[in-house]
């Protein structure tokens, strides 16, 4: 029961970044969806014109976990999925 009250506020602080990421993708036409969090590694899926931009990578590394880093230190690392 705890293990789960905790995956759940893990993954409630993870959307809570996300949000604050969102706006500048939606800017330019993407946007990012949470796929899941396992062991701290958090799995996203970028959408929209996110998915198919030759700067998605760094949009995802530089940005996307860097947040995410920062903000939730059990985050070990991010992976996108498709």
């Amino acid at each position: 029961m705890e293990e789960e009250q905790t995956q759940q506020t893990l993954d409630e602080k993870v959307e809570d970044v996300l949000e604050t990421i969102r706006p500048a993708l939606m800017a330019d036409g993407g946007n990012v969806e949470l796929v899941e969090v396992d062991d701290g590694v958090v799995k996203v899926r970028l959408v929209g014109s996110c998915s198919s931009c030759s700067s998605s990578t760094m949009t995802l590394k530089m940005g996307i976990e860097r947040a995410l880093k920062k903000a939730i230190p059990l985050v070990r690392c991010l992976e996108q999925v498709t």
